[in-house]
């Protein structure tokens, strides 16, 4: 399971219920900030979610909606000293936006309160635990290097403790070695092999995550079947020529991209202050039912498709 906890919802400007785009991914002890819009320390505070292990920040462009409140986190961070170590992940272009930022305008020579590293990275694996992976794919946004990211849990053969006591395997190592793919051997000579207590093969929860996009033909493929996808909707088709022209997504066409690559749930965010909820949705969900539209402080558990 992974959960999504958005923090700004807001495309562009902030509104009065909406603030500029951040959300968290959190799976485990693990927990990594997407996006920084101005203001994004209040609402993490507001949320509740405190800063705690809060030391990777994913970048999906470098648009200032998308990090300028990386000035003002980092700010708290010198005053707080509340991790020990912060990563900022993202494209060249997004990183040396990033750099000016911090370097120039926060520290202006002073060093930062914390190991800081600005790690450039291009599509393919970017991170790596036990029971999960993060992937970060191209995205078309407006001339600027952008990036989504694709977190995927480890699948598995879940153990099938029925077999096991059939066959007489005792509790404790021995069904623990079954589990990582080991043969057994029991006190009475038999040899146990793994696939004699483990079921079909299961693949992990999948979360998608896009930042902005004008053009998504090249996701169907990267986004078929997760679990949730979390995308813009910031125009309406009434005004698809000017989402054309600044390279972002109507709220049909984030639903057509949902029904074309058959993802479970759409979860729309990056709104418009011109538009109500409620006229989103009614554009969207014709198209592909299974939408909604976040709101700061939404919080979401996705988790696999059943069988």
């Amino acid at each position: 399971m992974f959960e999504i906890i958005f923090l700004g919802t807001s495309a562009s400007a902030p509104s009065v219920r909406r603030n500029l785009p951040a959300l968290v991914v959190k799976k485990d002890e693990h927990r990594f900030l997407i996006d920084c819009g101005e203001g994004t320390q209040r609402q993490i505070l507001q949320s509740g979610i405190g800063f705690k292990n809060l030391n990777r920040i994913l970048l999906t462009h470098g648009h200032l909606d998308h990090i300028l409140g990386l000035a003002g986190l980092i700010s708290t961070f010198m005053r707080w000293e509340s991790i020990d170590e912060l990563e900022i992940i993202g494209t060249r272009s997004a990183l040396d936006r990033v750099y000016d930022l911090v370097y120039g305008v926060v520290l202006r020579g002073a060093e930062p309160p914390m190991p800081l590293h600005l790690r450039v990275v291009q599509p393919g694996l970017i991170f790596e635990a036990e029971d999960f992976t993060i992937q970060a794919f191209s995205v078309s946004h407006r001339g600027a290097e952008s990036l989504g990211y694709l977190f995927e849990e480890k699948g598995r053969r879940p153990f099938l403790p029925e077999k096991a006591e059939e066959l007489g395997i005792p509790n404790g190592p021995l069904r623990r070695d079954l589990v990582t793919g080991q043969a057994v051997t029991l006190e009475d000579g038999r040899t146990i092999l793994p696939e004699m207590v483990l079921g079909e093969f299961r693949p992990g929860t999948r979360l998608a995550i896009v930042g902005d996009v004008g053009d998504p033909d090249n996701l169907i493929e990267i986004v078929r079947g997760v679990d949730a996808l979390v995308i813009e909707a910031t125009y309406l088709e009434e005004e698809a020529e000017m989402a054309r022209h600044f390279g972002h997504m109507t709220a049909r066409r984030s639903a057509e991209l949902a029904r074309e690559a058959e993802v479970r749930q759409l979860i729309l965010t990056h709104v418009s202050r011109r538009y109500r909820e409620k006229d989103i949705l009614a554009e969207a969900q014709p198209v592909f039912e299974n939408t909604v539209v976040a709101r700061d402080f939404d919080v979401f558990q996705i988790r696999r498709a059943s069988p």
